[in-house]
Parts: C-alpha cells; structure tokens; sequence
C-alpha cells in the first residue's frame, strides 16, 4: 500500500513537471512573437536567472535592435552577452562584450565586460597542443583590461589567468622542443637543411627567454633538454664541427649545473659531460 502511495507521488510529481515545461514552453513561444518589448525584457532576465541561458539571448538578441536609443539598450547588449557566456558560447559571448565596451565605454557595465572579454576568450582556449593564437589574444584582453582599470577588485582574478596563459603558451613551446627532440635523426621533416636537435635547442632556448616567468620545474626541463640535444648534435656532426659542438655541450653543462646546482638531472648531466670531455681530450 505504501509502495503504490509512493508511485503514485512519483507520477503526480513528473505529470505536473511536464505541466510546468509544456506551460512554459507556450509562454515562451508567445513572449517570443509579443510585441510587448517590457514585458519581453523582463521575461527575458527570468530566464537568465532561471538559467535557461539559449533562451535568454535569444530574446535579448531580439529586443537589441527595438531597444536602440533607450534605456534599456545597453543592459539587453549586456546581459545578451552574459547569456552567451553562462550558455558556454564564449566566442560569441567575448565578440559581444567587446561590442558593449565600443558602444558604451563609460558605461555601468564596462569593466566587467572587459573583463569577461578576456575571461570568455579564456574559458575557450585550446588545448597546449593546438593553435595558441586565441590564447595569445586572451592575454591582451587582460593586458588592455588591467591597463583601462589599474586598481579594479578583479586585478588578482586577471592575474591568475594571465600566468595560467602563459603557463599554456610555455607548454605548447615546451611540447614542440620535445618532439624536435624525439624525432632525433629523423630527416624527413628537414628538407631546408638543418636538424631536429638544433629546432629543438632553439625552440627551447627562445622558450627560456621569451617566457622568463615559466614554472621554474618547467625553465629547469627546458634546460636539460638544451643540454641533451647539444650532446646529440655533437655526437651526430660531420667531423669539421664535432669539436666545437663538444665544446659547446660542455659549456652548457657548467650553466645548466649553475642555475640548477641541485638538479635531478645532476647525473645524467655529468655523464655527459664526462663524455664529452672524453672526445675533446682524445682529439689533442
């Protein structure tokens, strides 16, 4: 009897859910086709709070061009783009709020539309392994935020994601070292002359440089790969450069044991070096 009770409470529940959605179903079709535009605008906010986000910009989408040239313009281009952002549309929604800062640059919203420009285009960024220009462009949008509101509550938040950026930005860099590196010998990606070692030393030394800031385990794998790949193209060289090259990969092993005296890759490091000081004292 209790079960059959329970059951049939489960059923009234889902009907009268279903109710509820059929029921807001029509009124949103008839807002959507109303030409009361108050009424609209208000219904359009109760789904964003609703957090029925397609909605709400799809209603705020449509009051932007009746609303023009009143009060309510500049919160409907607003909360159409915050509506994108919450719904997960980030390109759509940073387009929009840069939209909002061009057309009103003194307006209540602007510092937080700069902002969430940048932080849409942050929720949006690839993966380290694809194309970085969107990151690239996420990190300006920051920048110019930080430049126009200098002292804003946000300044931490936007710091945060700025170095978590630029952490992506060293991670592609550090990802395309490697694999210069692990393609060795290989040849058949270098047809304009050169090697994958002397790509991945360079890819690795512009990494260091351009990217000072980068986690110092992440500065510290950079550096050993210099070192290795050095040791590599030593060892691979035609006979009129291979001195040189030793020489050079011992010169490396003193700056990498320098900067990082208690490196794990001490080891590894000193049998290169032992090797190449090997090679250099053989050759005399």
């Amino acid at each position: 009897m209790h079960s059959n009770l329970h059951v049939m409470k489960n059923i009234v529940l889902v009907l009268l859910g279903c109710v509820w959605i059929l029921s807001s179903c029509n009124e949103y079709t008839s807002v959507l086709k109303t030409t009361d535009y108050e009424y609209k605008y208000e219904f359009a906010k109760a789904c964003f709070v609703r957090g029925q986000y397609s909605r709400a910009a799809t209603l705020f989408g449509d009051l932007l061009p009746i609303m023009k040239g009143t009060a309510r313009a500049e919160e409907s281009l607003y909360m159409l783009a915050m509506s994108e952002y919450c719904g997960g549309n980030y390109d759509t929604a940073s387009s929009f709020f840069k939209k909002y800062y061009q057309s009103y640059p003194k307006g209540v919203y602007a510092e937080y539309a700069r902002f969430y420009a940048g932080k849409s285009l942050f929720e949006g960024v690839p993966d380290p392994r694809l194309d970085q220009s969107g990151t690239v462009t996420a990190i300006e949008a920051f920048q110019n935020f930080l430049d126009y509101y200098p002292y804003t509550s946000l300044k931490e938040k936007t710091q945060e994601m700025i170095f978590s950026l630029q952490d992506i930005l060293v991670e592609k860099e550090f990802l395309a070292a490697k694999l210069y590196y692990d393609l060795g010998n290989y040849m058949g990606n270098c047809t304009s002359g050169g090697s994958n070692y002397e790509a991945c030393i360079v890819t690795a030394e512009n990494a260091l440089r351009d990217y000072p800031y980068a986690k110092a385990d992440r500065r510290e794998e950079f550096a050993i790969m210099i070192l290795r790949a050095k040791y590599q193209l030593a060892i691979q060289s035609v006979e009129n450069k291979r001195l040189d090259r030793y020489r050079n990969t011992v010169d490396e092993y003193y700056g990498f044991v320098n900067e990082y005296p208690e490196s794990k890759y001490l080891k590894e490091a000193a049998r290169i070096l032992a090797s190449s000081e090997k090679i250099i004292a053989n050759s005399k």
